[in-house]
């Protein structure tokens, strides 16, 4: 498995290579050229991507090593699965939370919260107590739900309603940041792989290296986007009321605040419940990202006990996304101009039977490693089909003033199924009478190929519904500008 590793890595950044080439020739970048020549907008760009992407390498930099970590511990695959289960719950509750604090707090400071409470989280790791792992877990759904807001939030606000940039040139900036994406998670494995087993400074250096990278960008959120505020506000609080009636106007802002954000979700709700499109782009998204997040759970104890270098595995499985992803952009470039909705149903038949093979390679007595890291790297494969295509048919079914309530409402049965399918693991596994290595694992993967079955139903429903939808289809000879 070590070799396998190895070669694996090798073939896949190859392959990734020579996608990338060729999607750019088919598919050159589709932002304005005013935006590339205009210097204001440029360096704006430039000073939100400094502190968004520190803040997701930090985040891929724990992806690696967190259940060897707890393994390291020595803690049973059954307490494992409860602190999955309650970062997982945790990002339920403080969903809603994330939603709203941006425009209660303010946008920086939140973003300022985000370093401050996955910095927290990090440190937790240096302990082997149970409960400071879990308040950890906590602090983790937390810091997730914010990196998801917060950043976004700050960037749409100064964008649009602060600098007055052109919306158009609002997707050429996280168009690029999903392409740094790809590329900080590959290097994130290999960094973290380094750390925990070339340099042999165990499971918990990834998450001690990530607290001076989100301190970093801490820095960035505090000093340089502080000027870029005074630059757009040089009254500053020049016209602020006295303390009373600035109490009072604090306050009515945060019930204004509290008064959109739960306007937001009544009415992601009623489009929810009075679009059935919405619905059932509703039931794919829970469905198969709730699998992804049982899969995060499983991977690692599915390979671990063969020996393989898990940091390389990780960044394996994360060249196989941007694989999947560069696919996507060549399948929907002027060329072959294939429609989302064919590559959705194709990515999730693709995980389905990535899954299906799983069911058969993680036999008990007879597991079969190198069959088990192939049916993973198809899994993620079909993920980097599967975000584009999905990104595309919300922006299309979904009105823009209703989108982040009915995402915020999507987000909630796709962790409730994860939490299920982790409990349900823990259940199984707790009751075999120590058989570690039983067939949880692989009744897990059974369940999630049934899980992705409905799914694939679901897309079939949404597609023989609106057949004759332009909604649902690319429009224009390029469909890599509408990602």
């Amino acid at each position: 498995m070590l070799v396998t590793a190895y070669l694996a890595i090798i073939l896949l950044l190859a392959i990734c290579a020579g996608l990338e080439i060729a999607a750019r020739r088919l598919s050159p970048p589709q932002h304005a050229p005013t935006a590339v020549a205009n210097p204001a907008f440029r360096r704006f760009q430039a000073l939100f991507l400094r502190a968004y992407l520190l803040a997701l390498w930090s985040d891929w930099l724990q992806g690696p090593y967190l259940y060897k970590l707890y393994r390291h511990y020595s803690f049973l695959e059954s307490q494992i699965a409860i602190l999955y289960v309650c970062g997982l719950a945790s990002c339920v509750l403080f969903a809603p939370v994330a939603g709203w604090l941006p425009q209660a707090l303010g946008r920086r400071k939140t973003c300022l919260l985000f370093c401050l409470s996955y910095s927290a989280c990090c440190l937790t790791k240096l302990s082997r107590d149970y409960f400071v792992l879990i308040i950890g877990r906590v602090l983790g759904g937390l810091s997730t739900s914010l990196l998801t807001t917060a950043f976004e939030s700050w960037y749409l606000h100064r964008h649009v309603d602060v600098r007055d940039f052109p919306k158009e040139w609002i997707p050429g900036t996280f168009s690029k940041a999903a392409t740094w994406n790809h590329g900080l998670a590959v290097g994130a494995g290999l960094v973290a792989n380094m750390l925990a087993e070339w340099l042999h400074l165990g499971p918990v250096a990834p998450f001690l290296l990530a607290v001076p990278c989100l301190a970093a960008c801490g820095w960035v959120v505090l000093t340089d986007w502080g000027r870029e505020e005074a630059e757009g506000d040089p009254e500053g609080d020049k016209h602020t009321p006295l303390l009373a009636g600035a109490t009072n106007a604090a306050a009515l802002a945060r019930l204004s605040a509290r008064a959109r954000f739960w306007r937001s979700c009544q009415e992601g709700l009623r489009c929810l419940l009075s679009d059935r499109r919405v619905m059932l782009l509703g039931a794919v998204q829970a469905l198969f990202e709730s699998v992804l997040y049982i899969f995060v759970f499983l991977w690692t104890p599915v390979l671990d006990p063969h020996g393989p270098p898990l940091g390389i595995v990780f960044s394996c499985l994360m060249a196989a996304s941007m694989a999947g992803s560069l696919l996507y952009r060549l399948a929907t470039s002027s060329r072959y101009r294939l429609q989302p909705g064919h590559l959705l149903c194709l990515a999730v038949l693709m995980a389905f039977f990535s899954l299906f093979m799983l069911t058969f390679s993680t036999a008990p007595g007879q597991p079969r490693p190198r069959e088990s890291l192939l049916a993973f790297l198809l899994l993620e494969l079909a993920c980097g089909l599967y975000f584009p295509a999905v990104s595309f048919l919300q922006a299309r079914v979904i009105p823009d003033e209703k989108r982040a309530g009915v995402l915020a409402w999507f987000r909630v049965p796709l962790h409730l199924l994860a939490c299920l399918g982790l409990l349900a693991l823990h259940g199984e596994v707790s009751g075999t009478g120590g058989g570690e290595e039983g067939s949880g694992t692989r009744h897990m993967f059974a369940g999630c190929a049934l899980m992705m079955l409905a799914a694939l139903l679901a897309v079939v429903s949404l597609f023989t519904l609106g057949r004759n939808d332009t909604d649902l289809r690319l429009e224009g000879p390029r469909g890599e500008g509408e990602m």
